[in-house]
């Protein structure tokens, strides 16, 4: 029996790296759920300390590829990540540090679930019901500022602004441009917070995670969203004329 089910069209040897990766996912979940914590970062922040002043230069190494990997398997601790960042490397390089590195994983997510799922999707798509070839269509039509809204709204999900464009046919230099800039803000917003994170944990509290609801930055990124949004509506203010 071939790797290809004719009744379904999938092609289960491309789904294996999108298989991994949930695998991966839900194994480190469960196994590793305490270790990527607020906490951990507390205990181990002068060994932390003390290994960056020491080897800078390999420490960023190890930071941004650690960075990858839990965004590429969806493992828990990306907000720790991002702190971690800006406690280790400062506003800069950690914000670039921690952009690179969640650019870098979600493409990873991005090609493994298109080469998995995304060829077919798109052919269920075109010959399935209108309503939803439309709504696909839409999007293909408007990517770039789709992409940078779902990147701009903290509402959505950062894994599912991975899957979603691999799974309706987004080119992949567009998710590669819209995620490295698009996550800019909200990225500085938590790399900002690791900065003072020292202090925070001196005085053994925690830092303020709901930052990013707060009026005066959460304003600036609506005014974003209302940036990116505008050719879309501007197009279809013109299709109603």
């Amino acid at each position: 029996m071939s790797g290809q089910s004719k009744a379904q069209g999938i092609n289960f040897r491309k789904l294996i790296p999108l298989l991994l990766i949930v695998a991966v996912a839900v194994t480190a979940f469960v196994a590793f759920r305490d270790q990527f914590s607020f906490d951990a970062l507390s205990e181990n922040r002068q060994v932390l300390i003390d290994f960056r002043d020491a080897n800078f230069l390999a420490t960023s190494i190890v930071f941004i590829l650690a960075y990858i990997v839990i965004v590429a398997f969806s493992l828990p601790g990306a907000t720790i990540a991002t702190l971690t960042g800006g406690f280790l490397f400062g506003l800069f390089p950690g914000v670039l540090y921690n952009v690179v590195a969640a650019t870098v994983g979600a493409t990873i997510i991005f090609l493994a679930a298109r080469m998995g799922l995304g060829e077919y999707l798109s052919g269920k798509i075109d010959s399935g019901s209108g309503r939803i070839r439309k709504i696909r269509d839409g999007l293909l039509e408007n990517e770039i500022s789709v992409l940078f809204l779902m990147r701009l709204v903290p509402a959505i999900p950062f894994f599912a602004a991975n899957l979603v464009p691999a799974l309706v046919g987004v080119k992949l230099r567009l998710f590669v441009f819209t995620t490295f800039f698009g996550i800019i803000p909200g990225t500085a917003i938590y790399t900002w917070v690791g900065v003072g994170l020292g202090d925070v944990l001196e005085a053994g509290g925690s830092p303020d995670f709901g930052i990013i609801w707060q009026w005066n930055i959460l304003g600036p990124i609506l005014g974003l969203c209302a940036l990116a949004a505008l050719p879309i509506i501007i197009k279809a203010f013109r299709a109603g004329k």
